[in-house]
């Protein structure tokens, strides 16, 4: 089983209601995960494969 975690927080967030997985806006290439917490909190992101930053 794999080991999901937010990409800002880099908590374990399997099964964690509220989280999201989508597509870099930018390349479409990673998954980028996010938890409840850093959404509500609008913590930054960045793409490993294109260094999109996130959230705008």
């Amino acid at each position: 089983m794999v080991d999901v975690k937010c990409l800002s927080c880099k908590r374990r967030i399997t099964n964690v209601k509220g989280t999201v997985k989508f597509k870099c806006p930018n390349c479409l290439k990673y998954d980028i995960v996010r938890c409840t917490s850093c959404r509500e909190k609008a913590v930054k992101y960045r793409c490993p494969e294109c260094s999109f930053s996130g959230p705008n």
